[in-house]
């Protein structure tokens, strides 16, 4: 059974990065997440992304369903506070 509470403080956090990183950071992380799936793609197969889109925007998910999308956002939150951290380093 997926946490759903955790999928849902994961989903604040994203929002909360996001409105304290600059847009060329969140850039940064969107080409760092697409050079992660480009490999899948070439290691794996094509992602059925198509199929997973209406998980993100509804509540009518599978436990399965619920877990890839709690999966997908830890991701982003780590890629995001990578990038945050990386530029925070070069600043200082």
């Amino acid at each position: 059974m997926p946490d759903l509470q955790k999928l849902q403080q994961y989903m604040i956090l994203v929002d909360q990065l996001v409105e304290v990183t600059e847009k060329e950071d969140i850039a940064e992380c969107a080409r760092l997440l697409a050079m992660n799936v480009a490999h899948y793609k070439r290691r794996y197969g094509e992602l059925p992304l198509e199929d997973h889109l209406s998980m993100i925007v509804t509540d009518d998910i599978n436990d399965e369903q619920a877990e890839l999308v709690i999966d997908g956002m830890e991701t982003l939150v780590g890629m995001l506070g990578t990038v945050i951290e990386d530029v925070e380093k070069v600043e200082h």
